[in-house]
C-alpha cells in the first residue's frame, strides 16, 4: 500500500513517547497473559500515528483503531502500512455516539486520546457507556488530554485553549475531571490513577468494576 494517504499531526509526534510510557504499564496483563485476551480498541484514532507507533513497540498486543471519518481511516491504514506492523486490524468506521459499536472481536482495553475536549459532551457520555458495556472486569479505559481539576484549569494555557475551543464550537471544551469520573462510575468504571503529562495534559486510567 502506498503511504500518500497519511495525515500528520505534530502534537502526536510530541506526546507519543510519554503516552507510551504509561500505556506500557497500564496495558501489561494482570494475572498472566490470559488476563489480557482481546484487542486494544482505540476510539477516535485520528491520523493513525499513535496506533502505528504503539503497535510497533507493544508487539504482544492486538490493536483495533477506529474513526468515523473516511479520510482519517485511510490515513490510519497508511501509517500502519508504513510501520510494517502486523498486530493492527483494519480501522473501523466507528462513531462513539452511534450504538451499538460495530466491534466484532473481544475488547481487552480501550484508548481514547484527545477526543473528550474536541467533541460534544454527549460523546463522553457515549464513551463511558460503551466502555462499561465492552470492557471485562479489571480492564482499563485510558483517556488522555487536558482536564480541569475541581472546576479549575490547571494552567493559564489550558484556560486559553478552553476559550479557543468553545469559540470554535460551543459544544467543545476542557472537561472537569471529577465530572467525567462521576459519569464513568455511573457506567461501572472506577478511577484507577491520574498521571501528570507534559504540556499540562493528563493520563487518566479507569478500570471496569467487577460485575
Amino acid at each position: 500500500m502506498t503511504t500518500d494517504a497519511r495525515i500528520s499531526a505534530p502534537a502526536t509526534e510530541r506526546n507519543r513517547e510519554p503516552i507510551l510510557a504509561v500505556l506500557a504499564r497500564v496495558l501489561a496483563p494482570r494475572g498472566g497473559a490470559a488476563g489480557f485476551a482481546g484487542d486494544v480498541l482505540e476510539i477516535a484514532s485520528g491520523t493513525g500515528q499513535h496506533v502505528a507507533f504503539f503497535a510497533a513497540r507493544l508487539p504482544a498486543l492486538s490493536f483495533q483503531p477506529s474513526d468515523p471519518d473516511a479520510e482519517r481511516r485511510a490515513s490510519i491504514a497508511a501509517w500502519v502500512a508504513e510501520a510494517g506492523v502486523g498486530n493492527v486490524r483494519a480501522p473501523l468506521d466507528l462513531d462513539v455516539m452511534h450504538e451499538p459499536w460495530p466491534v466484532a472481536h473481544p475488547v481487552a482495553a480501550i484508548l481514547c486520546i484527545n477526543m473528550i475536549h474536541i467533541s460534544p459532551w454527549e460523546a463522553t457520555l457515549a464513551l463511558m457507556r460503551g466502555a462499561g458495556r465492552w470492557l471485562p472486569p479489571g480492564a482499563p479505559l485510558y483517556v488522555y488530554g487536558p482536564f480541569m481539576r475541581e472546576g479549575r484549569h490547571t494552567a493559564p494555557s489550558n484556560a486559553a485553549f478552553d476559550a479557543d475551543l468553545r469559540g470554535r464550537d460551543p459544544r467543545w471544551g476542557v472537561r472537569n475531571l471529577e465530572t467525567v469520573s462521576e459519569v464513568a462510575h455511573a457506567h461501572g468504571l472506577s478511577l484507577d490513577e491520574v498521571v501528570e503529562m507534559p504540556a499540562n495534559n493528563l493520563s487518566v486510567v479507569f478500570r471496569r468494576i467487577a460485575r
